[in-house]
C-alpha cells in the first residue's frame, strides 16, 4: 500500500511537470512603430532585446535618418528580390560576424530573411556586440511580398 501510494504520487509529480509551462524568453515585440520606437528612445541602459514590427513599422522605420535595412538571406534568395536598397550579409556566411563588425554600432538597423527566423538569429548577434537599435521584419521578405503586391 505504501509503496503503490509513493508511486502515485511520483506519478502526478512526473506528469505536472510535462504539462507546466515553463516560463519562455521571448524577444520584446511591437505591431507599431511608434511603440517600438518609444520604448528603444526611453532606454539608457544597453539594449538586451530587438524589437519585432510589422511591414507597416518597418516602412516607417525605412523614412527615418540613419537607418540601414540588413538583409541576412543567402544569394540566391536575395536574386530572387530584396527589398529597395537593403544591405545583404548573409547569415550564413562564415564571415558573417566580421561583417557585422565592420557596421556602425550607432546606426538602427531593421532585419530581414525569409521568414523572420534568421534575422532574429542575426539580430541577437548583433545585441552580443553591442547594436542597440535593431528590428526585425515580422514574417520577413515573405511578408513584405505579401504586403506589397510582389
Amino acid at each position: 500500500m505504501e509503496k503503490s501510494i509513493f508511486l502515485s504520487v511520483l506519478l502526478i509529480l512526473a506528469l505536472s511537470a510535462c504539462t507546466s509551462k515553463a516560463p519562455q524568453v521571448e524577444e520584446k515585440s511591437s505591431q507599431h512603430v511608434s511603440e517600438a520606437q518609444s520604448r528603444t528612445d526611453n532606454a539608457p541602459e544597453a539594449a538586451t532585446s530587438f524589437q519585432n514590427v510589422d511591414v507597416e513599422g518597418f516602412k516607417k522605420l525605412m523614412q527615418q535618418k540613419d537607418v540601414v535595412v540588413l538583409d541576412v538571406r543567402t544569394p540566391q534568395e536575395v536574386a530572387q528580390g530584396a527589398i529597395q536598397g537593403a544591405m545583404n550579409i548573409n547569415l550564413y556566411d562564415p564571415d558573417f560576424e566580421a561583417k557585422l563588425d565592420q557596421l556602425d554600432k550607432d546606426k538602427t538597423y531593421l532585419v530581414y530573411c525569409r521568414s523572420g527566423h534568421r534575422s532574429s538569429i542575426a539580430a541577437g548577434k548583433m545585441l552580443k556586440k553591442g547594436f542597440s537599435k535593431i528590428y526585425n521584419l515580422q514574417g520577413g521578405y515573405n511578408a513584405w511580398s505579401a504586403a506589397n503586391g510582389q
